[in-house]
């Protein structure tokens, strides 16, 4: 009895091994490499996203130096400056516009210096401060690619230059040929606009990917332009293999074997110079964080295993036809309190308390995976308006900063119109982006409908003739705003703009009435048939007629807004007819902030 008890314990304890422990083992060894590639790939996914984020900001900043080199390019005093018959005169006449250009250029935080590189016999090139001689050039690296490539921007990597007021810094050099434009085929300069390469690597200090690791930029031939170790500019960090792969695609991520220290380049372009931003991660601090979470993981596994056969073997039989039932009614109770009880009632009597149990508890997995999936998209679009709300913050004021010296530059040339037109242009950005808030005064925008018709009334002179009629206390009444453009633009374009003679009238109204705020807008061009008029409140495009008279009118996505913002009962109301002009009204609560 004895011997057989222990020959049955033996051999139940080979077939624990063999159905237990074996095949969870090999389990475990699986589920661990699986883990640590799926962990690497996200790891590496979320650094590349980091590192796209950073190129999107270093575009910025070397767009910002290329839209300057255009400008100074594009200016005619630097075309007299350059040609080779000017008189002393008139040298001196177009150097001192040029030297306003270069200092207003030089107040462009991301710009460190304007250089011009050109013929001795020009005025002023031994000042060694912006004006240089081409001569001085002649050794520079890049100064061949520069002569061939035909007035293009070449960018330089980073290298040190000694400034005689400043001392030495690294910088980067857009640099473009100069032609003479009464000589063409003579090159009479070279244009280079500096910047700092500490404006680029601030931005990428403030990168935290690992502990360890280097980021810096690649040029297309794969030499290093940037990089926090200066020594290594110039040279080429890796090997032609990994390279070639880098350069074939935009983005992606190349480990590169090393016996002694394997990394990971992580890699993306910068649009702007066509470089590569690489960040070289070393593979141990990814892979270290999958190993310690796949060992802790592998010993819990084993551990649970074998606790929970051991406890079925001896408990499981005896505890499951006691139990289950109320386990099973306490487990759907508590369900049901929680939110379940749509579940159709006829679940339970074609398959019981367990039917209904695994679909009870299917729904509640259904519900936690769409309430994850909403969180993740909440918290994505979050981070987008973020963006959006910098980006805001940023264009506005180059925007306006490239009217202002556009209006400057009208009126340097003696030429009002230009000038009236960028500053009437510049007054409308100014009022219908509004910070970025996107809902304004009425008084501000009737000012915005008023500076569009002065726009308007410079495009097309002697057109049409504007009366506004607004009454007392509307100033700090809000609505949305940019309701009133696309309406005084159908106004001109699609009324009065096609009438025969081409002139007419608006009058533009706003009044309060019976507590609601009345807007509108009346010309006396060539009106609308019911049938279009139905259309354009109904359809977001209307149907286009053959005299395109149906086709952009963009109200639809106005009265939409307005409705929106005020309720349902609020909107516009079209009151036209053929040859009688057109009248649209703006209906909206009065909102006050």
């Amino acid at each position: 009895m004895l011997i057989n008890a222990v020959l049955t314990a033996k051999y139940w304890l080979l077939v624990y091994v063999m159905v237990i422990l074996i095949p969870a083992a090999i389990l475990l060894v699986a589920h661990t490499q699986r883990s640590s590639h799926i962990l690497e790939e996200e790891v590496t996914n979320t650094m590349l996203q980091t590192l796209k984020q950073a190129s999107i900001n270093l575009d910025f900043q070397f767009d910002s130096v290329r839209d300057t080199s255009n400008t100074l390019f594009m200016n005619p005093m630097l075309a007299e400056y350059l040609n080779r018959q000017a008189t002393m005169q008139q040298q001196l006449e177009s150097l001192k516009e040029l030297r306003f250009l270069v200092d207003s250029a030089q107040t462009n935080s991301t710009v460190f210096r304007v250089r011009l590189f050109v013929n001795g016999d020009r005025l002023f090139t031994g000042e060694r401060v912006n004006f240089f001689t081409q001569e001085s050039l002649a050794g520079w690296p890049w100064y061949d690619r520069v002569m061939n490539s035909g007035g293009a921007i070449v960018w330089s990597g980073a290298y040190l230059e000694s400034f005689i007021d400043s001392g030495p810094a690294y910088v980067f050099s857009a640099a473009r040929m100069l032609r003479d434009l009464h000589h063409y085929d003579q090159i009479s300069g070279v244009l280079l606009v500096d910047m700092a390469e500490k404006t680029i690597t601030d931005i990428l200090s403030k990168i935290k990917l690992t502990k360890e690791g280097n980021i810096y930029l690649l040029a297309s031939d794969g030499t290093i332009v940037s990089h926090p170790d200066k020594s290594l500019l110039g040279q080429k960090m890796m090997e032609t293999e990994q390279f070639e792969t880098i350069a074939q695609s935009d983005e992606g991520v190349v480990r590169l074997p090393d016996d002694k220290d394997p990394r990971f380049a992580i890699y993306t372009r910068v649009a702007s110079t066509g470089w590569k931003l690489v960040a070289e991660v070393p593979q141990s601090e990814i892979s270290s964080r999958a190993v310690a979470l796949n060992q802790f993981s592998g010993i819990a596994t084993i551990s649970t295993v074998t606790i929970l056969f051991l406890l079925l073997v001896f408990i499981l039989l005896a505890m499951i036809v006691r139990n289950m039932n109320r386990r099973i009614q306490t487990v759907i109770r508590t369900i049901k309190r929680g939110g379940i009880e749509s579940l159709d009632d006829r679940i339970l009597n074609a398959g019981g308390d367990f039917k209904l149990l695994e679909h009870s508890v299917d729904h509640l997995i259904r519900r936690v995976h769409g309430l994850m999936e909403e969180t993740y998209q909440s918290k994505v679009q979050e981070r987008e308006a973020q963006l959006r709300a910098l980006q805001a913050q940023i264009n506005p004021h180059f925007l306006y900063n490239t009217l202002d010296t556009i209006n400057w530059i009208a009126i340097g040339h003696n030429a009002p119109e230009i000038s009236q037109m960028i500053t009437g242009l510049a007054k409308y950005f100014r009022l219908s982006l509004n910070k970025g808030r996107d809902l304004v005064s009425v008084t501000d925008e009737l000012n915005l409908a008023k500076v569009y018709l002065e726009i308007q009334q410079s495009r097309f002179p002697k057109s049409f003739e504007v009366q506004f009629d607004m009454e007392d206390g509307l100033d700090a009444v809000e609505m949305p705003k940019l309701t009133l453009q696309p309406i005084v633009e159908n106004a001109i374009l699609h009324g009065i703009r096609k009438s025969k003679g081409k002139t007419g009238s608006i009058l533009v109204q706003a009044k309060k009435e019976e507590g609601d705020l009345l807007l509108s807008v009346t010309d006396d061009g060539i009106g609308m048939d019911e049938q279009l008029v139905q259309s354009l409140l109904t359809q977001p495009r209307p149907p286009m007629k053959s005299d395109n008279s149906g086709s952009s009118y963009g109200l639809y996505n106005v009265n939409e807004r307005i409705r929106l913002f005020a309720g349902e009962p609020y909107g516009l109301t079209i009151y036209s007819r053929p040859g009688e002009g057109t009248t649209v009204v703006v209906r909206m609560r009065i909102r006050k902030p």
